[in-house]
């Protein structure tokens, strides 16, 4: 499912049905049914899979390729440097590359860290309802250290489930940075120190990105579907948040299911 926003920070929504992109925004209000047939593609090698992992992956390219390593998760565990590196290639193509340490609020403040190029994609895709780029750092390792130091004061978690609930309270971010970066100045200074102060710099930017998602209604109880028990999934389409589908009898996170093989039936309702 991929998503847009447009300059007023409206998310737009599509789902990718056969050969079309269908846009779903404008199916909101009507009823749409989710049928997995049994069958998982691994993402990268193409090949069937029993199960999934990491978003998509056979299990033979779960632990052979870099991508899918604790250390995406975890950057600051980066093993490069010690010539352990799944990948070596594709690690120096993608993370000895610049990044960006943000502040959003999804289900309350949070700190994340992304490429340039995947600003608002990332926001958009957790949710967020804001944003802001506080520090641009050379390299997904140093990124991650950063990211480590800040959550000694802030998380870096979304709660899915308050998330869709709606109730995300508006949060001062331009005044947690400030707040942030004079507590954690001594910290900041000592990775600079290590790693050169070109290399952990304030972001230019100046502004709070916003954002507004397509929901008709938020779910007073948020219900996950699971298509490895349910295979058939169907109700009203009601909202659309981060990579959820909110419908009228539950929500489904689109993304866990990358690889399976899902057909798509929209209903307009009269």
């Amino acid at each position: 499912m991929a998503i847009t926003a447009d300059a007023t920070g409206r998310a737009h929504y599509q789902l990718r049905v056969g050969e079309r992109a269908e846009p779903l925004n404008a199916w909101l209000g009507h009823d749409i049914a989710l049928r997995f047939d049994g069958h998982i593609v691994c993402v990268h090698c193409q090949q069937a899979t029993r199960k999934s992992f990491g978003q998509g992956h056979c299990y033979r390219c779960f632990k052979r390729l870099a991508r899918c390593d604790t250390c995406m998760m975890a950057p600051e565990r980066c093993h490069y440097f010690q010539g352990t590196c799944r990948e070596p290639e594709w690690g120096e193509r993608h993370c000895f590359a610049p990044h960006v340490v943000y502040l959003a609020s999804s289900s309350g403040a949070k700190v994340g860290i992304t490429k340039p190029s995947q600003m608002p994609t990332r926001w958009l895709d957790q949710g967020a309802v804001q944003a802001l780029p506080i520090l641009s750092v050379a390299s997904r390792q140093q990124s991650g250290m950063v990211e480590a130091l800040f959550r000694s004061e802030i998380s870096d978690r979304t709660h899915w489930q308050r998330m869709l609930k709606g109730d995300t309270a508006d949060v001062d971010l331009i005044n947690l940075r400030d707040d942030l970066m004079t507590r954690l100045a001594p910290g900041l200074a000592s990775l600079r120190a290590q790693f050169g102060e070109e290399n952990i710099r304030p972001h230019p930017e100046q502004a709070v990105a916003r954002f507004d998602y397509p929901v008709l209604a938020w779910p007073e109880r948020v219900r996950a579907f699971n298509l490895d028990r349910t295979a058939q999934v169907e109700g009203r389409l009601m909202g659309l948040k981060g990579q959820y589908l909110i419908l009228d009898t539950g929500v489904i996170n689109l993304r866990k299911y990358t690889g399976y093989q899902v057909s798509v039936t929209l209903s307009a309702r009269s």
